[in-house]
């Protein structure tokens, strides 16, 4: 009888899993919507009278992305004075959605990645996952990699998608 060989293991396909690089934590969006006076417009003494008053304690350790889902015009000091109010108790503060805010924390982590060890190397980025990872994090993956790599493939490494290959 034959012994089986599991060819994947012994290709030499380094398989990048981008969940590996989450950062654990609650997420929260803070919408100053409801801070507006009928959503339109933000009113300075009101608005210093919720950063004054408002519990900042309940985003201890949380990450927080700010941003305003009405078609207002809000001065960016708004946005600076909630930023100094949650400094001292969020890990993370960004303007935008809650994908932004994902994206940031992704590239924060890729940053630190050491991607000399990928030199000529094959690489299969992981596709499928249990966390939504922001389209964003991938593309900048590669960019990154495409200079140090043999080649990029994505998806798992018995069915990858062929992306880039180096010229010879």
């Amino acid at each position: 009888m034959e012994e089986i060989t599991n060819k994947v293991a012994n290709s030499g396909i380094i398989t990048i899993d981008l969940e590996e690089y989450y950062t654990p934590g609650e997420r929260i969006l803070l919408d100053i919507k409801p801070l507006l006076f009928q959503e339109l417009i933000l009113k300075e003494k009101d608005f210093r009278e919720y950063i004054k008053t408002h519990n900042w304690e309940q985003y201890k350790n949380k990450f927080v992305a700010i941003v305003c889902t009405a078609d207002a015009i809000v001065p960016t000091w708004a946005y600076m004075l909630l930023t100094l109010a949650l400094e001292p108790f969020a890990k993370k503060i960004v303007f935008g959605n809650l994908e932004f805010l994902e994206n940031e924390l992704f590239t924060q982590k890729l940053e630190k990645l050491d991607l000399i060890k990928f030199k000529d190397a094959r690489i299969v980025i992981k596709g499928c996952g249990e966390k939504a990872i922001p389209v964003n994090v991938y593309l900048n993956l590669t960019a990154k990699l495409k200079p140090l790599v043999k080649s990029i493939m994505y998806g798992e490494p018995c069915s990858t998608v062929p992306l880039y290959k180096a010229p010879k």
